[in-house]
């Protein structure tokens, strides 16, 4: 069995690399070729590439393609790019903005993950006749004893993205490999170097691809110019404490730039974003306290693993796992029970779930609650 799990030799084997232009993808294209393998890159262009040429700090841009398609020359395997914009567009870029006008924070990476590069990439991936395709993501495929493959967080954990991939369906993970997932990013970055990539120190992209700068709310408005609609500043007691130009510029749990002089009650606490109210184009606006929230509600499930009770809970990619009870309900629904109450869970953002290192699933938050709040009342 050679290194993909696959019973015959590597040159007989047949990987599609989907390669982003960064390092990482760079690197498991180009050690996969080193090994022997039938190696052929795919970069997908996913926006403009004219408006994207300059771009820095992102992936899929015009440069990181440059990049890609030298790499592929360097070391003679076929490359192919292909053009994606209008699938991007409506999949992902589009349903962000749509999640900001119903008052969410989208992750519109799982949402790529999802739909363009593990849906759309993976029918390409089979009509070139791979056997399989792998990426430069940081996670760990396991086969257990009954054959099955199961996702695992990376060794290492500042660079774990299974948080990113709790969508990707069983299926897919059959076809899928993850070669770097047992290395911490500086054995890549040695790899990188062996290799001689020209990309091999290239900083990681830090920005949604298609956000430059952060600036979520200016792509939102571009693409909604109805987005940025005023309305009030409301507490949680009911207190119009002030206006704001559009909820699109406040998300749960933001604490600065609230637009209501020094955002500190008559105790000189602060006040956070508690919820937004799109219906009545409300931000409400309350003490840390009453962002504390014990009970998840998701939508759109997706499940690696059959039932289980106790679990670990990520609410954002770069939280530690908390512990928690999980009650799987009908039609793709779920309810995640907290051990203790956390803060700041946005509407729009997933909560993926682990039994110690294995990532089980998760789905996507549509609402949240405070049992013991409820029962004050």
């Amino acid at each position: 069995m050679n290194t993909l799990g696959f019973h015959k030799e590597p040159q007989d084997t047949r990987v599609v690399v989907a390669m982003s232009g960064g390092v990482d993808s760079s690197v498991t294209a180009a050690l996969l070729h080193e090994q022997g393998y039938d190696v052929v890159g795919v970069t997908l262009q996913l926006y403009d590439h004219g408006a994207a040429i300059d771009r820095k700090g992102a992936c899929c841009a015009g440069q990181d393609i440059h990049d890609a398609r030298r790499i592929a020359e360097d070391f003679d395997f076929p490359h192919y790019v292909l053009d994606y914009e209008s699938n991007f567009r409506e999949t992902v870029i589009d349903d962000f903005a749509d999640s900001y006008l119903r008052g969410e924070t989208p992750i519109p990476c799982v949402r790529c993950n999802q739909t363009v590069k593990f849906h759309d990439l993976l029918k390409v991936a089979h009509d070139l006749d791979a056997d399989c395709m792998a990426t430069g993501h940081y996670i760990q495929r396991t086969v257990n004893k009954q054959g099955h493959a199961e996702l695992h967080r990376a060794i290492d954990s500042t660079k774990d993205q299974s948080y990113f991939l709790f969508a990707t369906t069983q299926e897919q993970l059959e076809f899928l490999r993850f070669p770097l997932g047992g290395w911490d990013k500086d054995v890549t970055r040695q790899h990188a170097e062996r290799l001689g990539l020209l990309n091999a120190q290239k900083p990681d992209s830090q920005d949604i691809c298609f956000v430059p700068n952060g600036d979520y709310a200016s792509i939102v408005k571009k693409l909604r110019p109805a987005a940025e609609r005023p309305g009030k500043i409301i507490h949680v007691d009911g207190r119009v404490l002030g206006d704001h130009n559009g909820i699109i510029h406040y998300t749960i749990g933001q604490r600065k730039g609230l637009g209501i002089g020094g955002g500190i009650d008559e105790a000189n606490n602060p006040f956070y974003v508690v919820r937004l109210d799109p219906k009545q184009n409300h931000v409400i606006v309350g003490p840390k306290e009453a962002l504390a929230r014990n009970i998840i509600y998701l939508k759109d499930c997706n499940w690696l693993a059959g039932d289980t009770q106790d679990i670990y809970v990520k609410l954002r990619s770069v939280s530690k796992p908390e512990p928690a009870r999980l009650q799987k309900k009908e039609n793709g629904a779920a309810e995640i029970y907290l051990h203790a109450p956390q803060y700041g869970i946005a509407p729009g953002q997933a909560a993926v779930c682990y039994q110690e290192n294995r990532m089980i699933g998760g789905g996507w938050i549509y609402d949240t609650a405070n049992n013991s709040l409820e029962q004050a009342a």
